[in-house]
């Protein structure tokens, strides 16, 4: 469940790169980057760790 959280923060966070660089979605992009921060924190949060 962990490992899932880190790919899913991963691939949020090369949508949100590719969209601040080549595309111009407006606030969609900015949700992205929102999103993946939350879910690295929540993985943080749940641990106690931040990486092995």
């Amino acid at each position: 469940m962990g490992n899932l959280l880190y790919i899913v923060a991963i691939v949020l966070l090369i949508l949100w790169a590719l969209g601040f660089f080549v595309y111009s979605l407006g606030a969609v992009i900015h949700i992205l980057l929102i999103l993946a921060i939350i879910s690295i924190l929540v993985r943080i949060i749940q641990t106690g760790k931040i990486i092995k």
